[in-house]
């Protein structure tokens, strides 16, 4: 933010706060333009061009030609299993462990497991872990600094040193939810350089300090361009190649596993019971996201249904003034268990990476955003 108003696109409710997006002269972002885009997209050329790119992997001994980053969720698990038994690939599943998985998040991994995958699943060294989360939850307020780092690093190792060429990620979040596009190629194929600086923000060298050492933080280091280029690995966004819909995938895996909503009915600061499921830490990751940015979980993922035609921005409206910005209760005591603070020190961290321009303290000394989010017209609820 450079001190300008905080508006709200046209189109669906995420604010210019969200970093890296962009609003065109009409005040539409840029997720829901790559969204109109997808309306005139040639999907049977981008088809044809997926079948090229399987046919030049595709493994006949059994061996994996695959990988595919795998969280247990509905994206990742609608990626694997259209690979596997719609296109015949064998992928291999990767897994970098939530930071505090929950009962539906492992229940969910093992449904899709018992369809017939085999499955790496990598837990770091929890004493470096828990006092990485400890420090960027201090001083960034995003606790999954590291964790973010592991999940984007530990499949590309695993496609060095198992030799696999070819790795799956879901979508292009840049594109289809608004920031940074490099180029149009990154939109189909990962870019390393993006992932360091968009995901990883830094190098994890750097998060070296007394109880940590640079051979403790080898899961979060990115391999080196010449180890992937010298395996040939090739990563591509599956979005790229298919229309992409966070709620198709949900309806998706729904038939083919036994895919378990959130028990409570739905997730903490929103109205879906299907997405992030796995990770004690959301609720907070989002919470801080609302903190930091003024926008939470809610108009995240009701734009998303705009941008898809699931939902009409009035109706998206109603839902985020119910549940948008909701405290993440539920784990709490797991997450400050884990974080090693009292709820007091926390709520002062919290409320340290509140950003001056987006809060203010109204008349009777609470927190409101200084722009919030539209009114619904009378007479359209």
């Amino acid at each position: 933010m450079d001190g300008r108003e905080i508006k709200y696109c046209n189109t669906c409710l995420m604010p210019n706060s969200r970093p890296r997006i962009h609003f065109d002269e009409n005040g539409t972002c840029n997720a829901c333009i790559n969204a109109i885009q997808k309306d005139i997209t040639d999907w049977d050329s981008r088809l044809s061009e997926f079948n090229e790119i399987l046919d030049e992997h595709r493994s006949h001994d059994g061996s994996w030609d695959c990988i595919v980053p795998w969280s247990g969720g509905k994206d990742s698990s609608a990626i694997a299993y259209k690979l596997k038994y719609e296109h015949g690939m064998n992928p291999v599943l990767v897994t970098f462990s939530p930071m505090l998985p929950n009962e539906v998040g492992n229940h969910n991994r093992e449904a899709l497991i018992r369809q017939g995958f085999d499955h790496i699943f990598f837990r770091p060294d929890q004493k470096t872990h828990r006092l990485l989360a400890k420090r960027f939850f201090t001083e960034r307020g995003n606790p999954k600094i590291a964790w973010d780092a592991g999940v984007n690093t530990i499949p590309v190792k695993m496609a060095v040193k198992l030799k696999i060429k070819l790795v799956f990620y879901a979508e292009h979040g840049e594109s289809e939810y608004g920031g940074k596009v490099l180029s149009q190629e990154s939109k189909k194929s990962r870019n390393f350089t993006e992932v360091i600086e968009h995901q990883i923000g830094d190098d994890p060298r750097n998060w070296v300090m007394n109880e940590i050492t640079t051979n403790d933080l080898n899961p979060y280091i990115y391999p080196s361009n010449e180890e992937i280029e010298n395996v040939g690995v090739k990563a591509y966004y599956y979005s790229y190649f298919h229309k992409w819909s966070m709620f198709e995938n949900y309806k998706y895996i729904k038939e083919k596993s036994d895919f378990q909503d959130n028990p409570r009915g739905r997730t903490c600061g929103t109205f879906t019971n299907f997405d992030s499921l796995d990770d004690k830490f959301d609720d907070l990751y989002y919470y801080m996201q609302y903190t930091k940015f003024g926008f939470g979980r809610c108009v995240r993922d009701t734009s998303r249904f705009i941008q898809n035609g699931h939902m009409t921005r009035d109706e998206a409206l109603e839902l985020c003034h119910k549940y948008d910005g909701e405290f993440p209760d539920y784990y709490l005591d797991d997450i400050l268990e884990y974080l090693d603070f009292s709820k007091h020190e926390f709520i002062d961290i919290v409320n340290k990476h509140r950003n001056d321009e987006i809060w203010k303290k109204d008349s009777n000394d609470n927190w409101v955003l200084r722009f919030p989010l539209p009114e619904i017209m009378p007479g359209k609820k």
